[in-house]
């Protein structure tokens, strides 16, 4: 099915939100969604931001609700049972106009929050353009749900571009998903002290806290004495894999000091498959050792040129960009070609 501009424009707006939120919303997908008003004008955009809020489609309906009404009641709620409750008793078929365009077919099933298949059809909203099926067959029919209401349906809209999205998602419902993180100059160098910007270590620490488990080298351990946790996020940090032939470490590394964690030293990476989301962070080394295992890369690459003197050296590899964030770094996420 051929896809006109102006039908993809809101889908294009509810994957870039999503992507912000990548990996962050674990053990949930990230997923974006639109609310279009009649002329056609975008009326909000809204993203799940972490499980057990509120979904994407719940948070776009709740600013288009507000942007509607001028009732200032919901605005900033992330209470997802109250903004149910409240826009069902409260629309005033506001919406009777608006379509939307989500990224993931709407859950059919009340989990930690209650159905968007079945509030987008008390809404009365009769279009919605879906980019990938839901996978997960516990929430899966939301459209069944909005067919048989009489809301028109439309797949496929973007779906490889959905499905891409969904990725980390599907894997890591039966397997680790794993991802290799670095930062860089723009010249390649990755040592000597911080490199990326204040927001993109903050994305990196909210990256931790997410995570069950962090792979590092023994000699980036031992260099850098690092903390690996996820402190600017105020978040909890994962267990770490050391993974090294050695096990001499001078246990006053803060990394060993941080409470409720556990921390192996070990000369494999069997440790991976006990975990669900897993993050390594290293150098040319270990991008070498973990080939096998990663799934994803994702690299900041701050504007800077100069400071430092190592570079990833002779390893090639040939990444496909899935996604790319420019601000004041460029937050790349790839896959191997």
């Amino acid at each position: 099915m051929n896809f006109t501009a102006y039908s993809l424009h809101p889908m294009k707006l509810a994957l870039n939100e999503a992507w912000n939120y990548q990996l962050l919303t674990f053990p949930n997908p990230a997923v974006g969604a639109v609310c279009i008003g009649g002329r056609g004008e975008i009326l909000s955009v809204g993203s799940h931001k972490r499980a057990g809020g509120p979904h994407a489609e719940v948070v776009a309906l709740r600013d288009a609700y507000t942007l509607l009404s001028g009732d200032i009641a919901l605005a900033g709620c992330d209470d997802s049972s109250f903004i149910h409750d409240y826009l069902r008793k409260n629309h005033n078929n506001l919406f009777h106009t608006v379509s939307m365009a989500v990224t993931l077919e709407p859950c059919a099933h009340r989990g930690k929050t209650p159905s968007c298949a079945l509030l987008i059809r008390d809404l009365g909203i009769k279009k919605i353009s879906i980019a990938s099926k839901d996978p997960n067959p516990i929430a899966a029919n939301g459209a069944t749900i909005l067919e048989e209401a009489g809301v028109e349906c439309t797949f496929g809209v973007m779906e490889e571009e959905g499905n891409r999205l969904l990725e980390p998602f599907v894997k890591w419902q039966t397997d680790p998903f794993v991802f290799f993180k670095w930062a860089q100059r723009l010249d390649g160098t990755v040592d000597n002290g911080i490199i990326s910007s204040p927001s993109s270590r903050e994305h990196v620490h909210a990256l931790r806290e997410r995570c069950d488990l962090i792979v590092i080298g023994g000699n980036t351990v031992r260099h850098d004495r690092p903390t690996l946790d996820a402190r600017l996020v105020q978040g909890n940090a994962p267990d770490v894999l050391i993974y090294s032939h050695e096990s001499d470490f001078d246990p006053s590394i803060p990394l060993f000091s941080i409470p409720n964690r556990k921390v192996y030293i070990e000369a494999s990476l069997e440790k991976i498959n006990s975990y669900s989301l897993v993050m390594i962070e290293g150098g040319a080394s270990m991008l070498e050792a973990t080939r096998e295992v990663c799934h994803w890369y994702v690299s900041y690459i701050a504007p800077k040129i100069g400071g430092g003197s190592y570079t990833f050296g002779a390893i090639q590899e040939d990444f496909e960009v899935a996604h790319a964030k420019i601000t004041d770094n460029i937050i790349l996420w790839m896959r191997k070609k």
